[in-house]
């Protein structure tokens, strides 16, 4: 049971349901349990949204899959079931096992990178950052790090609120634990 519970639609104000509406519209998204939690708080939910955005860059970056994976190995390294679930089904839908991918050296260092920032809380060694940072110019490093920083922002929400996992998802749940 979720600490704090989502907004149902007939509690939602009318400056929330024209934020959820432009965001439904804009990126083709739904309205799920972390959002309608977001929208208690407008200026929470379009801070959290910007999300979108910069996934937008990293995909532009790193490649649609990279995109999702990176997500994926922040979204484990922080032990956060909702948003590893919500990236397993993007990766499971396209075609993978999230439990065993084929990466490149190139690959695995990019998620080495996601989940230390995770794990470390940004603190991570010169030769983790320096294997990816050999790839991608200044511009490139400071949205991936964001990215990472706005991951674990969204990360920490759910596990604080414990955001139930929507249930479109609730057959992607892996039983595996992150290490």
């Amino acid at each position: 049971m979720p600490r704090i519970e989502p907004l149902t639609n007939d509690q939602v104000s009318p400056s929330i349901r024209m934020a959820f509406e432009r965001h439904v519209q804009e990126y083709a998204a739904r309205i799920t349990n972390m959002k309608a939690t977001l929208g208690r708080s407008l200026i929470s939910f379009e801070a959290y949204m910007q999300w979108y955005p910069l996934y937008a860059e990293v995909e532009r970056i790193l490649g649609k899959r990279m995109a999702y994976l990176y997500s994926h190995a922040i979204s484990m390294a922080a032990d956060c079931p909702l948003c590893s679930t919500f990236f397993r089904k993007i990766i499971i839908d396209s075609g993978e096992n999230p439990d065993k991918l084929e990466l490149t050296e190139t690959q695995a260092n990019i998620l080495n990178f996601g989940s230390g920032i995770a794990k470390h809380n940004g603190n991570i060694a010169d030769d983790l950052y320096n294997a990816v940072a050999v790839n991608y110019n200044e511009n490139e490093m400071v949205v991936l790090t964001a990215f990472a920083g706005i991951m674990i922002a969204t990360n920490v929400f759910n596990n604080v609120i414990e955001t139930e996992i929507d249930e479109y998802l609730e057959s992607y749940k892996s039983t595996m634990k992150s290490s």
